[in-house]
Order: C-alpha cells, then sequence, then structure tokens
C-alpha cells in the first residue's frame, strides 16, 4: 500500500479520497489555485501546495505543476478525483512517465475509449450490444445522409468526441437532417476542436443505467451493481438510485455479464463505470465507459457496504480485487442528489457567494453528507457549483424516498440560491415516487418541479406567529432585566390606549408584498390577510418547530426565525419571508420591493444602458454583467422611473449588490 499520495483535484472528492486514505494511514497532499487558498480539502490534508490562478486552466488542468508537486513532496502515486484531468490520458502516461503511480485505468485503456465512434466499434466487436447507427470515416454530407436514412428516424447525431451533452441533435425527418448536422459539427468545433460526429437510432424514453466496474492487474474483472441516472435536466444527472427499480434479476444479469465483456474488451484495471441506455423492452445499448470514480459512487458504497476509494488504492498498488462476482453484496436502497448553488427558477443560473448559512442533517446509518464546504466558505464562480451530495439509505426504496424527503427539509442555505426546493419537488413527484421516470421526463415536464410560488394562508400565519412569539420572548427577556417587569406596557400584543390593540405587518416573499392585521399575544392571534382571516390558538414555537391550531386545525412545521428572514417548511413546501416596514415614508406603506436591482451573482458590469430620470419599462434590460463565462441581462421589475446608477462598465460587483434603483 502507498505511504503517501497526492490528489489532484479539489472541493468534495478531494475531501472523499482524503477521508479514506487517513483510515488507512496514508498522508496526503492537496494542490490549491489562487481560489482554493482556504478550502476545505486544503485544511483536511497532510500538506498542500500552490498550483496557479483561480482558472482551472491556469492550476488544477496544469499537469506539469500537479507532477513537478508530486515529485519534490515524494508522492508516490496521484488520485484523479473525477473532472479536470481524471480521463486525460497523456496526464496518466506523464504520471507513470514521471515514476508515480495514476490511481485509474493505463493511458492505452482511456485512450480506446476517448472516441465514442471507437469506442462503440470496439465494443460491438466484442459482443456488446450497440445502437445502430454510423461510426465510419467518411464525413460527407452525402454519405451522412445516406446512412441517416439507412439507419431511420428518430435519429441522433453526436459529436464523436463529446460529453457534457455538447455537439448532441434529435432528427425526426431527413429533411431536418443536414440544418442540425451543420449546427452539431459548429458545436463540436467550437466546444472539442473536433467536428467528427456518430450517427446513432434514438431509442425513445429511454433509462439511463450504469454498471459499476473494477478490474485489476492480474487480469481480473468484475461489477458491483448498478445505478439508474434516469432523472436527467439537458442530459446532466439530478437523482441517482442503486438498485434500478426497473430491472428484472434477468436484465440486471445480462447488463452486468456485458460490462464486465466491456471491461474486458479494454483490459481495464481499476475504478470505472459502463453506462447503457435501455429502451422500455427491456433492449440495452452500450453508451460509453467513463474511465474514473463516478460522482455518484456513494449509492453503489451505501448498498454494498463496500468503499470504492479504497478499492482504488488497493489495485493501483497491485493487490488483486477483494471479492469475487458471486461475493458481491448488495442490500437495501440508496438515493443520491446533489445541492448546487443554483437558481432553478431562472433557468438553473449557476450561483456563487458566501455560505453564509449552511445546515444539513447529521450523518447517520441513514444519512451521508460528502461535501467540500462549510458555513462561511464561498462557492466561488470559477468551478462547479456543487455544495454538497446527500445520500439517503433504508431497508427498500419507500423507505429510501421518506428519509430523502426528511433530509431535505432539515436543509438550509443562506447566501448563494440553491436548488433544495426542486429537489424536494422531484422527491415527491409521481414519476419519481412510482420509478416511471426517463432521461427526457425532466425536460418535458420541469414546470411541475418548480418551487411552489404562492404561499398558503397557514404558512403566512405560521410565519406571522413565529415572528410576533420571538418578538414577545425577547420584549420578556429586556423586561425582565429592567425596573419594572410587571408593567402592562411591556406585553407584546400590540394594545393602546384608544385603539383595538391592532398590529400592522408586512413580509416580502418571492418578490410580492403581504400586508397583515394582527390582533393577539401569547399563542393566540385573529390575522387578517386583506379579506381573509385566520384564527391561530395555542402556538408554542420550540427550537425549530412551530406547533399551533389554524382555523381549528392543529399543524406542526419547521421553522426557523432570523432577524431578516423566517424560513418554513410544512412538511412538503418550504418558503422564506422576510420581515419589511409596514408604513410607507407618506405614511401609506413601505416602497415597493422591488426598487432595487440586484447583482445575481459575483461579476462584471459589461454595459449600463440607463441613467437617472429615465422612464423605463417592466422587463426593460438595465444593464448586463458577465459572469461564469456567460452574460446576463438584469431587467426592470416594474414600470417606472431610474432613481440612481450604483455601477459603471467595467466594475467587479459582489452577490446581491445593488447596481440601480428606480424611483417609490
Amino acid at each position: 500500500m502507498f505511504e503517501k499520495i497526492l490528489i489532484a483535484n479539489r472541493g468534495e472528492i478531494a475531501c472523499r479520497v482524503i477521508r479514506t486514505a487517513r483510515r488507512l494511514g496514508i498522508c496526503t497532499i492537496a494542490v490549491y489555485s489562487d481560489a482554493d487558498a482556504d478550502a476545505q480539502h486544503v485544511r483536511l490534508a497532510d500538506e498542500a501546495h500552490h498550483i496557479g490562478g483561480p482558472r482551472p486552466a491556469d492550476s488544477y488542468l496544469r499537469g506539469d505543476a500537479i507532477i513537478d508537486v508530486a515529485r519534490r513532496s515524494g508522492a508516490q502515486a496521484i488520485h484523479p478525483g473525477y473532472g479536470f484531468l481524471s480521463e486525460n490520458a497523456d496526464f496518466a502516461e506523464a504520471a507513470e512517465a514521471a515514476g508515480l503511480v495514476f490511481i485509474g485505468p493505463k493511458a492505452a485503456s482511456m485512450r480506446k475509449m476517448g472516441s465514442k465512434a471507437g469506442a462503440k466499434e470496439l465494443m460491438q466487436a466484442a459482443g456488446v450490444p450497440v445502437v445502430p447507427g454510423y461510426t465510419g470515416e467518411d464525413q460527407s454530407p452525402n454519405t451522412l445522409s445516406r446512412e441517416a436514412a439507412r439507419i431511420g428516424f428518430p435519429l441522433m447525431i453526436k459529436a464523436a468526441h463529446g460529453g457534457g451533452g455538447k455537439g448532441m441533435r434529435i432528427v425526426r425527418s431527413l429533411d431536418e437532417f443536414i440544418p442540425n448536422l451543420e449546427s452539431c459539427q459548429r458545436e463540436a468545433r467550437n466546444a472539442f476542436g473536433r467536428d467528427r460526429v456518430l450517427l446513432e437510432r434514438y431509442i425513445e424514453s429511454p433509462r439511463h443505467i450504469e454498471i459499476q466496474v473494477f478490474g485489476d492487474a492480474q487480469g481480473n474483472a468484475i461489477h458491483l451493481n448498478e445505478r439508474e441516472c434516469s432523472a436527467q435536466r439537458r442530459y446532466q444527472k439530478v437523482f441517482e438510485e442503486s438498485p434500478s427499480p426497473f430491472l428484472t434479476p434477468e436484465l440486471r444479469k445480462a447488463m452486468g455479464d456485458a460490462a464486465v465483456l466491456a471491461a474486458r474488451a479494454i483490459d481495464y484495471a481499476n475504478a470505472g463505470t459502463v453506462e447503457f441506455i435501455v429502451d422500455p423492452a427491456g433492449n440495452f445499448y452500450f453508451m460509453e465507459i467513463n474511465t474514473r470514480l463516478q460522482v455518484e459512487h456513494p449509492v453503489t458504497e451505501m448498498t454494498t457496504g463496500l468503499d470504492l476509494v479504497e478499492w482504488q488504492l488497493r489495485i493501483a498498488s497491485g493487490e488483486p480485487l477483494p471479492l469475487a462476482q458471486d461475493d458481491v453484496p448488495q442490500h437495501g436502497h440508496a438515493i443520491e442528489v446533489r445541492l448546487y448553488a443554483e437558481d432553478p427558477e431562472a433557468g438553473f443560473l449557476p450561483g456563487s457567494g458566501r455560505l453564509e448559512r449552511l445546515e444539513l442533517p447529521e450523518p447517520s446509518a441513514h444519512v451521508r453528507i460528502d461535501s467540500g464546504v462549510v458555513e462561511g466558505d464561498t462557492v466561488t464562480i470559477f468551478y462547479d457549483p456543487m455544495i454538497a451530495k446527500l445520500i439517503v439509505y433504508d431497508e427498500d426504496r419507500p423507505r429510501a424516498l421518506a428519509r430523502l424527503r426528511e433530509a431535505l427539509a432539515e436543509c438550509t442555505i443562506d447566501g448563494p440560491k440553491s436548488n433544495i426546493a426542486f429537489l424536494e419537488a422531484l422527491a415527491r413527484h409521481p414519476a419519481i415516487i412510482e420509478g416511471r421516470i426517463d432521461t427526457g421526463y425532466l425536460d418535458r415536464h420541469l414546470d411541475e418541479f418548480m418551487p411552489r410560488r404562492s404561499l398558503a394562508d397557514d404558512q403566512i400565519a405560521a410565519a406571522t406567529v413565529a415572528w410576533l412569539l420571538q418578538e414577545s420572548a425577547k420584549q420578556q427577556e429586556e423586561t425582565a432585566r429592567s425596573g419594572d417587569p410587571t408593567s402592562p406596557w411591556a406585553i407584546a400584543d400590540g394594545w393602546r390606549l384608544g385603539h383595538a390593540g391592532n398590529r400592522r405587518l408586512a413580509f416580502a416573499h418571492g418578490g410580492e408584498r403581504i400586508d397583515l392585521v394582527v390582533q393577539g399575544s401569547g399563542g393566540d392571534y385573529r390575522i387578517a390577510n386583506g379579506s381573509r382571516l385566520i384564527e391561530v390558538s395555542g402556538a408554542r414555537l420550540t427550537g425549530t418547530a412551530l406547533s399551533a391550531r389554524f382555523n381549528g386545525t392543529g399543524r406542526r412545521l419547521r421553522l426557523s426565525v432570523r432577524p431578516d428572514a423566517i424560513d418554513l417548511h410544512d412538511g412538503e413546501h418550504r418558503a422564506r419571508l422576510h420581515p419589511v416596514p409596514a408604513y410607507r415614508r407618506d405614511g401609506s406603506g413601505e416602497a415597493s420591493i422591488d426598487d432595487r436591482i440586484r447583482a445575481p451573482m459575483p461579476g462584471r458590469v459589461v454595459t449600463v444602458r440607463v441613467q437617472p430620470g429615465d422612464a423605463v419599462g417592466n422587463g426593460q434590460e438595465l444593464l448586463v454583467i458577465e459572469a461564469m463565462k456567460m452574460e446576463l441581462a438584469l431587467k426592470a421589475p416594474r414600470d417606472g422611473t431610474i432613481a440612481q446608477v450604483r455601477a459603471q462598465p467595467g466594475d467587479f460587483v459582489e452577490a446581491d449588490a445593488v447596481l440601480a434603483t428606480l424611483e417609490p
């Protein structure tokens, strides 16, 4: 076994590898960019070395710098994690040439899988089922059109050297073929430097099922069961589970055998994943082999009880596979989702910024958290915005789904926006619960998974009561320290001489204002929301739980009250309300909460299109900022007049910075 390894990665996966290495008594070396000097993987490793600027091209993709650190620090091997250089055959070869062990497959095996066309031909020759198609070198439009007609429609055009969903087009008729071909080739050329494409029959409503494989240097190869990753958005996985609810025992065995056959075809050693698409009738076809550890590997670990990183380390150090195929365990059901700093309601726009609050469930036998950040860390604009992987386990799928819903309800993120509410909707959706999802379902029905924007009366009342109870508790504490603790003026019931004790409160939620009139105290209240009246009785706030009767019906909600926000969860939906002043400066109420135009993430101001005094219309573009390699237009939230412009072209701004304001 190795004594010292370097981890050529960052974030969650670097922390994950460090945990196993430490348990095995292996010293770990981290590398870091300018942006990651204070990152958790740097703090967890036994030593850490700076390798360059914040952009990946200046740091984590600098194979020469990483190998130099490994040699100078006395590392014996390099673990690449996933992403960055993990599937770079040149890097694996360079590491070996420097006398280091690459903890992964040989460069020759990677190169065989580097081209989708070459991989498909190789698998077909080895007897692994492949989708009917064309992988030839003749890329003339005439040949490709002729082959498309032979294969039949619907048909998929795919970049031969692609990945990540880029360079892919679905074509449903011959008339559409040439325009889609040209578009696909342009995208492939820009993204990958090569425009070769392959054609294959498009499988309608497919499942995405992958098989975890392992091989060793002694020529052995086995699989560690399957994972289903059919819940995808734009070809990106969002919900992974093991075992698949779709597979029969016979289909599971056939796919496992085919995956091992695929691994043997390229003399595979170490961890890999053979990915298949499966049609509704159960016919399965080879897609690709990912020559690395997968992001979703924890669901395999939870259902087998095995540590796949430990297997990687042992096999890379020359040991044979620890188990034979018949000895691979499988028990229970595991599900993984990924918490991202992103805004689902804004097209899943990636987010960044400081994690002002990060509350995640306590790890247990049923809940696992894999994360590379803690509260107070910053999600930067330079890397993937994943905050944590949430993995749950139980004896069967219904109970695992219940664990997932409960674990998600315990998550709170302040700072950048997150996808927690989207994941909660996913975990409750009938297509997920019934196991009838396919790879295109989310894109076809995305509106069904969006967080609910409207608030129920019970939610509004619960937030109001929690705010009043906390305010009352604070006032009682202050009164107890005063010289007259029995004064009736210390009761927080809103009563004043000459009127009936009405209190006006206002909250902001989702860009809208909620004005309320409240009477009562001590847990019993009457709350008027316009013409609707809510009677609340017996309200008690204990820790993070509020219990009360709302119009006679008892409810319990998870709730957190802070000076600037109230977070609540009613068991199915979460909401955040912000207290705002109850009166306008002119005496009739606060100015609209839509007066400020804020930066949704850190970035650089590219264009300012307005000046103070300009009249603008709802939806009019006011400014453009550049962040995370994309331009984002900031628009007027309503008709009005520009009061202030607080940014100029070229300015770098932080997330949530006010860039312009409207007159009230």
